[in-house]
């Protein structure tokens, strides 16, 4: 189907800029009123022509389309009037445009899976597969309530997580800030004094005078090293050998470790326990739940999985074998896979694991924020110390 650039405006008296698919011009501009749009200009691409850069859709804007596009399925509405509806309502131009090739899309005769393949990320993986099985199983709106509450909570966690990282991040920048300040502005024009007393200096004046003039001095000789190992440590990562061997390395942490596996497994079995419990067969299952993990040592030890439930061994065997994912996992998939529910405990261990993880994350973010004020407190002591006492030295040697 031919794809038309158009400059149109809408009943706010607004332009807009975007493509669509249509069988003809006259059908190019039907679809365009039917939208509220009036077109000024309209021109049809020619294979080979470059389109214009497609915006990137938000998880945000996900979760919407796909809360609203469940809620209009589920009340009977057939799929194309309702993606014409959300053309209507929907003025973003990033759903806009998406909306707009998938109406084209399924007039060509795909399924809304395939056409959301053609859309590429975010719609790939997992979502294509939910969606394929949804209109494989004739459940397209049970499939699509339990997809846009999934990827509401995941919006939720990841809100949850960068607004713990927030003060963190903030209190370790200042502090940084502070003391780099201290120890290249405030120091330096104090040891001055000192030096022209002619005094002995304390040890502990004399350790602070001796960080302060190192940092002066190799303060740009620092810097540069440490953006010169930024650029390489970006390069390096680029590679998947050195990924796979930081996640390994992550894995080995203390804490850290732990907290990334029960993420993890959680993500993994949340996945899993959708999949499953749409009806997608558990071999897909695992193929599309893998591409979930970030962890490339997890994701390379669920390939593994899949081989060997392919192969006739069972998945908690498998699981287990890896040794990557809590016993707790393992357990409950065993259980679920003898009784005949692994979707349902596959929900219950997901849920588990993310109360687990949560729980783990506030702790650490409560401990952290006296933690850091100890040690903020000790470097102010330090430096307090050591600039009090030679001034205490030189008014007993006064008074004397």
């Amino acid at each position: 189907m031919p794809t038309y650039r158009y400059q149109a405006v809408d009943l706010a008296g607004k332009t807009r800029k975007a493509s669509l698919q249509a069988d003809s011009e006259r059908h190019a501009r039907q679809l365009l009123r039917e939208q509220g749009l009036f077109a000024r200009r309209l021109q049809r691409l020619e294979a080979g022509t470059r389109q214009p850069r497609r915006q990137r859709l938000s998880r945000a804007q996900l979760c919407e389309l796909t809360r609203q596009l469940a809620t209009l399925t589920g009340a009977g509405i057939p799929l194309v009037d309702a993606l014409a509806t959300l053309e209507r309502q929907l003025r973003q131009p990033a759903l806009h445009s998406v909306l707009v090739a998938l109406r084209g899309s399924l007039a060509e005769g795909l399924g809304l899976a395939r056409s959301l393949a053609r859309q590429g990320a975010p719609f790939a993986g997992l979502y294509c597969a939910l969606v394929e099985a949804g209109e494989r199983s004739g459940r397209l709106a049970q499939v699509l309530t339990r997809l846009a509450d999934h990827l509401e909570q995941v919006q939720r966690q990841q809100h949850k997580a960068r607004t713990a990282l927030i003060y963190p991040t903030v209190l370790v920048g200042v502090s940084f800030a502070v003391v780099v300040g201290l120890m290249t502005f405030v120091v330096p024009r104090l040891t001055e004094q000192f030096a022209h007393a002619g005094q002995s200096l304390p040890f502990i004046t004399s350790l602070l005078i001796g960080l302060s003039q190192g940092l002066v001095q190799a303060g740009p000789w620092l810097s540069g090293l440490a953006l010169l190992l930024g650029v390489l440590g970006g390069w390096l990562l680029r590679k998947p050998h050195w990924c796979l061997r930081r996640d390994q390395l992550l894995l080995r942490l203390p804490h850290i470790g732990s907290l990334l596996q029960v993420l993890e497994s959680a993500r993994l079995a949340r996945s899993l326990a959708i999949l499953c419990g749409s009806g997608v067969v558990l071999l897909e299952a695992l193929q599309v739940a893998t591409e979930t993990v970030g962890n490339r040592r997890i994701r390379l030890a669920m390939e593994q999985v899949r081989q060997q439930v392919q192969g006739g061994t069972s998945l908690h065997r498998a699981l287990d074998a890896s040794q990557q994912f809590p016993p707790l996992l393992v357990n409950m998939v065993g259980s679920g896979e003898a009784s005949g529910t692994l979707a349902d405990m596959l929900e219950r261990v997901a849920d588990d694991q993310e109360r687990g993880f949560a729980r783990q994350v506030d702790t650490a973010m409560a401990l952290f924020e006296p933690l850091m004020i100890l040690v903020m407190g000790a470097v102010v002591l330090f430096i307090v110390l050591a600039v009090l006492l030679p001034i205490m030295q030189l008014n007993q040697g006064l008074q004397l």
